[in-house]
């Protein structure tokens, strides 16, 4: 017959079973963002969770093209991409400070988000990818003529993309770090 103490630990391993599964598919997306996604014929089959967060991440974009047009166009044009790592940078914070077992998730967006950013900016001389309307406006195409500086479209991209991915790394680092010490606590004669 199991005792309070012995369902409380079975619970806790659980809990730690569960979250090492769902590290390790952030592992997984995130090779996937290393990988198939930074080709733009394959980003058309990514898996349902990336694209998901893709189109989410549109949507803040879009918004974020609203909230900064009032402060001109030109931070209207920078403000879809920035409004769309604040936002996840705002949940990290929001929810890190409840609590810590969050960042992993948290960071995958942000880095996630930065990687779009990036393959975006990537796109500025190419005008390859798909816009949301056909009238529409290369975002980064405009910003980087507008700043005499097309030519570092590959490198500025490149930049965003390697931050963005070590973003994703920290924050699976902090995920195993996180179930490494609830596995010692867990044996520890204290629980």
């Amino acid at each position: 017959m199991l005792t309070l103490h012995s369902s409380i630990i079975y619970m806790n391993i659980l809990r730690i079973i569960i979250y090492c599964i769902l590290l390790l598919i952030i592992c997984s997306l995130t090779y996937s963002l290393a990988t198939s996604y930074q080709v733009n014929a394959s980003r058309n089959q990514v898996s349902f969770v990336i694209w998901t967060i893709d189109m989410i991440d549109l949507f803040i974009h879009e918004t974020g093209h609203l909230i900064f047009s009032i402060f001109g166009r030109f931070i209207g044009f920078l403000g879809g991409s920035l409004f769309q790592v604040i936002i996840p940078v705002a949940a990290v914070i929001v929810f890190g400070r409840s609590s810590l077992k969050s960042i992993p998730f948290t960071f995958y967006w942000t880095g996630q988000s930065m990687i779009n950013v990036s393959i975006y900016i990537g796109d500025a001389p190419y005008q390859h990818l798909k816009l949301i309307s056909r009238g529409a406006i290369h975002d980064w195409r405009w910003i980087l003529n507008h700043v005499g500086m097309m030519e570092y479209a590959g490198d500025l991209a490149f930049i965003i993309n390697t931050m963005g991915l070590l973003i994703c790394c920290i924050g699976i680092a902090i995920g195993t770090y996180i179930v490494i010490k609830d596995c010692i606590n867990l044996s520890s004669p204290a629980s």
